[in-house]
């Protein structure tokens, strides 16, 4: 019962959101209408039952004209069956379907909030969340509205047809075996017994699929999202010939796969085969229980065969967790990753550093900042730094140092640490990292990154491109590509660069973010940001010396193995 009652308490927290929430006037009717239709099709089989007996009744009596009208009657309850089954099949999928593309946007929104997706995967605290949004939403709509409106059919079908099961079934007399009792509506008592017994049965072999669903919905999302960077990073490989290691890794990432695939396969297997004998005694069952009162001439063919109807509906509504078993433990893994996903994303750790705009403030300050790995290892600790508005900087150091940490510290992004960053109010500010993030689409708007409503005309991005050398892609402004995967790493920070230009930042911070370029190419860069852009303040941190007569400041940042680290002013 406790399992029970917690199954349904997570399962509460994850569905009722949607329907309180703005598609309350689209979710609530759509339910019902899916909960109306559920009762309706209950409603056609009691009428179908009631005329099981008079059909045979008639076959028995070889009465013709009760025959041909009740086959006319028959006619009219499977049109309204037909109609009541297209309708169910339009009704709850279209339910399903919006309920999941609110889901999506929730989940979206709070899993970017505040570079959520970020400190997530820096901090590993769930694995494949990008699975969980796309698959596992669509199940629990899925799953849920194939169990609860299964459960209510089966409650309606229980009330519906155990009535009919006690009236027709009659009093069982115990004489045979000693006893002076009679029992009535044995038939229902021998069918809810009958319904126990299997549930019983089936939670016990089938309980074991819950942790092996939910491990397969990680080790799936593993081996997808392998093949995924394998083909991301295609040029790689292929230069350093390592489709070997990758085939090896692949293998045995699926080798996951496939062993716990094997265990829920056989364990399925036991539940199927325990399922299916189940269901195969109920069918002869009933009618070896009125067997004896047909023979005996107390109950007609009709009214035996809509006693077996009956039994078999009322059956199969108590053994509504033996059919569904799979299902349930399918549903428990996916909410039990929903709800990792939800406790990640509310919960995440907030940073520390905070991020301070100042007004009357032209410079960008640093106070007490303290900056540490993942693994609790201390970087720089309680350092104080003036980065001067109108004079350029850069910071250099060997690597692993903590520069590209520093950078994103500076950047409001790093979580692990405590300080403040103190930036002039309504600066813009734009980070360039050594590795550029380009999206999907044209390539003016890879260009406009990030900044979606610029208003930067065909011709200034074209011009922005000139000024960055990539002057052979002005003609392809419009083309909507996977533009990583076509340029190199020379020319992704190239138009890294002419975001720059279009955007005009106040300060621009650059990590590496010409380390691709040779060092002509690289000084043509830094030339053209001091020409266009005068009024921007650099901030670069790189390890070339050609860096330093681009700019007015350089500090090195010292760190020995183990040891925190300094920030040191030196020449430039």
């Amino acid at each position: 019962m406790k399992r029970v009652g917690s199954f349904v308490g997570d399962w509460w927290r994850l569905v009722i959101p949607y329907f309180k929430s703005e598609e309350w006037p689209y979710a609530i009717p759509l339910l019902i209408g899916a909960i109306a239709l559920t009762f309706g099709t209950v409603g056609l089989e009691v009428l179908f039952n009631d005329w099981n007996r008079r059909f045979y009744d008639a076959l028995q009596n070889k009465n013709e004209a009760v025959f041909w009208r009740e086959i006319i009657y028959f006619c009219g309850i499977a049109a309204l069956f037909i109609l009541a089954y297209v309708l169910r099949a339009t009704v709850s999928p279209y339910l399903r379907l919006r309920w999941r593309r609110w889901l999506t946007r929730r989940y979206l929104a709070h899993w970017l909030d505040g570079r959520g997706y970020y400190r997530i995967e820096l901090q590993r605290t769930v694995d494949n969340a990008d699975q969980r949004i796309a698959e596992d939403l669509r199940f629990l709509g899925e799953y849920t509205m194939q169990l609860f409106l299964g459960l209510l059919g089966a409650v309606a079908t229980l009330v519906s047809f155990l009535f009919i099961l006690w009236t027709l079934s009659g009093p069982l007399s115990l004489a045979s075996i000693g006893l002076d009792v009679n029992v009535p509506g044995y038939m229902a008592w021998v069918c809810l017994i009958y319904a126990a017994v299997g549930t019983l049965l089936a939670n016990l072999v089938g309980r074991r699929l819950i942790p092996l669903n939910f491990q397969k919905q990680r080790f799936e999302a593993n081996f997808r999202f392998s093949l995924v960077r394998v083909r991301e990073n295609a040029e790689g490989i292929a230069l350093y010939r390592g489709e070997q290691d990758e085939a090896e890794a692949l293998n045995a990432r699926f080798a996951d796969v496939f062993a716990n695939g094997w265990h829920v396969l056989f364990t399925q297997a036991q539940l199927v085969f325990y399922q299916y004998s189940y269901s195969q005694i109920a069918i002869v069952f009933p009618f070896v229980v009125t067997a004896p009162r047909f023979f005996a001439g107390a109950i007609t063919l009709g009214v035996m065969t809509q006693t077996a109807s009956a039994f078999g509906q009322v059956q199969n509504a108590l053994s509504f967790f033996i059919d569904n078993y799979t299902t349930l433990a399918e549903l428990r893994a996916v909410m039990d990753r929903l709800l990792g996903l939800q406790a990640a994303t509310d919960h995440k750790q907030e940073s520390a550093i905070e991020t301070v705009p100042e007004a009357g403030n032209a410079d960008v300050k640093v106070d007490g900042l303290t900056l540490a790995l993942p693994t609790g290892q201390t970087l720089l600790e309680n350092m104080n730094l003036v980065l001067p508005h109108g004079r350029s900087t850069l910071i250099s150091g060997a690597s692993g140092s903590g520069k590209s940490t520093l950078f994103r510290a500076l950047a409001g992004i790093w979580p692990f640490g405590r300080g403040h960053v103190r930036v002039p109010a309504g600066a813009r500010v734009l980070f360039l990292p050594q590795r550029p993030y380009i999206p999907i689409g044209t390539l003016r708007n890879a260009v406009a990154y990030p900044d979606e409503h610029s208003t930067a005309s065909d011709a200034e991005v074209a011009a922005a491109l000139e000024t960055a050398q990539l002057g052979h892609l002005v003609g392809r402004l419009g083309e909507d590509a996977h533009w990583t995967n076509i340029l190199s790493g020379g020319e992704q920070q190239r138009l890294a660069i002419a975001r720059a230009l279009i955007f005009k930042p106040d300060w621009l911070f650059m990590d590496e973010a010409t380390a691709s370029l040779d060092e002509p190419a690289e000084a043509a860069i830094y030339a053209a940001l001091r020409e266009r852009l005068p009024a921007t303040t650099l901030v670069s941190i790189g390890h070339r010396p050609s860096l330093r007569q681009w700019h007015d400041r350089r500090l090195d940042l010292q760190r020995a193995p183990g040891e925190v680290g300094r920030l040191v002013e030196v020449p430039a």
